[in-house]
């Protein structure tokens, strides 16, 4: 890193590379709150210098106070999770000396991690809301002025703000990930839904693509956020990986009405298990996830007709012991084989939504400090500040030549039907008889 990018930038780049790592994702994360502290405390320290000599780093023209910067000192500050080890700024030639009122001439120890990582570097929450965050971590006299905090929101803001309201037509997806997690928003009111929707383009990237908050997991709320998604030019994928919940389905029917759906084999499992004895749970989870494991058959049909022949022999061997679990397994059947039909090498990546699961566990886990957040903007933001990070580290899919050939054939199949293929998308969706 040249020695000339500000320590703000450093930091930020350490958060990309562990993203970018094969490391564990709960272990990328955890290191990732520790350095997201020294972030929040970095930008309100540089954030302070900006105000009090009135310009940016390298800004030239009329200087408000005499003076310049002259690189950093280190400082230790100790926080719940450890010692933070922060770059103070230095400056010569001022008529006065500088004083951080972040951390002043002595601080050295702050506490409530937990509310500087969320209320600063997630910079959701109003001005208010952060200068009170601030003020109980680091005592009244290590109060931030307004400018200084609101200048450390902005940027953040800004950047959500341009995020959520993009243009999605340069956007074209294979596969289309949605689920929800509940965060509880208001006071004296039960959790509420946070919707997502993630993808992975044509090319095998990974994006996330939208947010929004909905009164339930129904149909209107899902109706109304792919809608809008649709509005802002976002087309349709080739499959839709979904839970079984209704309301989702539904609105997935009418935004993409000519996409594939693939029900999470993560969710159907735990309905499953849910209707079988605890002392048999781990023998049922084996048998129903060997009927989706380790299939020789080319995709397409012949990988469903395989997978079928599997299920009936789950439903042979369990039938009457457990028939409502074998019923949950044969009732949706072709949607839980949908992803069949796609290249060999992606099918452990599209058979369920539990990537974005692990990163909702994660901010869950974050806002759990707090008890609720103080609104919808403020959750809003902590979600997409986690998932923005997160999604830069996740794993794409591999586009081999044969992969390729494959999901355009699909695409013709199912997005530019001809009469006689039409009975082709027809069978691709409706269970056989």
């Amino acid at each position: 890193m040249p020695p000339r990018v500000s320590p703000v930038e450093r930091i930020r780049a350490q958060i990309d590379e562990l993203f970018a790592s094969e490391q564990d994702l709960g272990r990328v994360l955890e290191d990732v709150a520790r350095l997201s502290v020294r972030l929040v405390i970095q930008a309100a320290l540089e954030a302070e210098v900006t105000e009090f000599l009135g310009r940016d780093r390298y800004q030239r023209g009329e200087r408000v106070r005499p003076g310049l910067r002259n690189g950093h000192q280190p400082v230790e500050v100790k926080t719940t999770a450890g010692p933070v080890v922060l770059e103070r700024p230095k400056l010569r030639g001022t008529p006065e000396p500088f004083a951080s009122r972040l951390l002043g001439k002595g601080v050295s120890r702050t506490n409530a991690l937990e509310a500087l990582v969320i209320s600063g570097f997630v910079r959701g929450l109003s001005v208010r809301d952060v200068e009170a965050a601030l003020g109980e971590a680091l005592g009244p006299e290590a109060a931030l002025s307004k400018s200084t905090v609101n200048r450390i929101c902005q940027v953040i803001k800004e950047e959500f703000d341009a995020w959520k309201t993009r243009d999605l037509q340069g956007v074209e997806l294979d596969y289309l990930f949605l689920d929800a997690a509940h965060f509880k928003l208001h006071p004296g009111a039960p959790a509420e839904p946070v919707l997502c929707a993630w993808g992975v383009t044509t090319g095998g990237s990974p994006v996330l693509l939208g947010l929004a908050t909905g009164s339930d997991e129904g149909h209107d709320p899902w109706a109304g956020f792919l809608g809008e998604l649709v509005e802002r030019g976002l087309r349709a994928p080739l499959l839709v990986i979904t839970d079984g919940a209704p309301g989702l389905i539904g609105a997935v029917e009418v935004a993409f009405p000519r996409s594939l759906r693939q029900r999470c084999l993560v969710h159907r499992a735990r309905n499953l298990l849910a209707k079988v004895p605890k002392h048999a749970q781990a023998e049922v989870k084996a048998a129903f996830w060997a009927i989706f494991d380790d299939l020789d058959a080319d995709p397409g049909p012949a990988a469903v007709a395989q997978a079928r022949q599997r299920a009936q022999a789950f439903a042979e061997r369990y039938g009457k012991r457990y028939p409502a679990a074998v019923a949950c397994l044969l009732d949706t059947l072709p949607e839980l084989t949908c992803f069949l039909r796609f290249p060999r090498e992606h099918w452990t990546r599209i058979r369920h939504t539990n990537l974005i699961e692990r990163t909702f566990g994660e901010t869950r886990r974050r806002t759990k400090v707090i008890g609720r957040l103080p609104g919808e903007r403020s959750c809003l933001s902590l979600v997409w500040a986690v998932l923005d990070r997160a999604s830069r580290g996740w794993r794409g899919v591999v586009m081999t030549p044969a992969a390729v050939r494959l999901l355009q054939e699909l695409r013709r199949q199912l997005q530019h039907p001809s009469r006689l293929e039409e009975g082709v998308v027809e069978q691709a969706v409706t269970p056989a008889a």
